[in-house]
């Protein structure tokens, strides 16, 4: 095991996970490091994520702790691996806030995405142009090579939905984000057209929720859900002013894939939505 300073996202995770698993066998810190011959600070420790551990330590915990899901255990055995692998956002480190990272490290582990935007469109589908407007209208405002930075970052992302095996997307879309006009008219057209044209990718859906829908449930959110190898490590993420904000516990995942699931039920359904943003982009 290994002390860090400055663990990642997927690796608190990976530590909240195994405080769960231990308060639902009843076990305590103490009696946790008595099981291994150790100080409880070592379990204090990885339980905050600020040692590491092996995947060989996940399973002798998770064996302590007489934990009955097989497919968790692997999944979290698998985060424990993936410690010692360099991935393209660590190159970002120190350069962009930690939860810029955070994003990126939960979209490329997931099995499946779904997002709704009121207001803003999906990052994983907008243009330079676009999300180079975005980050231009920061406050405090950012300096043009912190804008770059956030543009070339959020461009990487979006590499969860290209090459051999593509993550499957569902984008839920209000109409009020497909008429701000964000760069101007040209850049809004090219962004709309990007749009459509994802849509005709087999791993892509994109929903839309008309004006003439009135109102509908989750007005004004932004939600992430990023669907892990198992439910239990599903993740949610949300924009706030702050910045980027994680939901892992149980209750909050349930209530937002019904929100989700609710949401898409106000939308029209794919190929409408297509022919809705592809007439947008005419009339622009």
């Amino acid at each position: 095991m290994v002390s860090r300073a400055a663990p990642t996202g997927r690796q608190r995770r990976l530590a909240t996970e195994l405080r769960r698993m231990r308060e639902g066998a009843g076990v305590s810190i103490r009696e946790a490091a008595a099981m291994l011959g150790a100080d409880r600070t070592m379990i204090s420790n990885i339980e905050a994520g600020r040692t590491s551990v092996s995947e060989d330590r996940v399973r002798q915990l998770a064996c302590h702790y007489r934990c009955p899901d097989e497919d968790l255990i692997d999944a979290l055995s698998a985060m424990a691996a993936s410690r010692r692998r360099h991935h393209w956002w660590s190159d970002y480190r120190g350069r962009l806030p930690d939860g810029h990272l955070d994003v990126s490290e939960v979209e490329h582990h997931a099995v499946r995405i779904r997002t709704a935007q009121t207001v803003h469109l999906p990052g994983l589908l907008q243009t330079e142009d676009h999300a180079r407007a975005i980050f231009g209208l920061a406050v405090p405002r950012l300096s043009r090579l912190d804008v770059e930075l956030r543009v070339a970052h959020r461009m990487q992302r979006q590499s969860v939905l290209q090459g051999d095996t593509p993550t499957p997307y569902t984008g839920i879309i209000h109409e009020a984000a497909l008429r701000l006009e964000f760069g101007g008219r040209s850049v809004a057209r090219r962004q709309l057209e990007r749009l459509a044209d994802a849509c005709a990718q087999p791993h892509i859906r994109l929903l839309v929720i008309p004006f003439s829908a009135g109102e509908f449930h989750g007005a004004g959110q932004s939600v992430l859900y990023a669907e892990g190898p198992v439910r239990a490590l599903d993740t949610v993420q949300l924009d706030t002013a702050l910045g980027a904000n994680f939901v892992d516990a149980p209750t909050p995942l349930a209530n937002y894939r019904s929100l989700l699931d609710l949401m898409e039920r106000s939308a029209l359904p794919a190929d409408d939505s297509q022919d809705f943003i592809r007439s947008m982009a005419k009339g622009l």
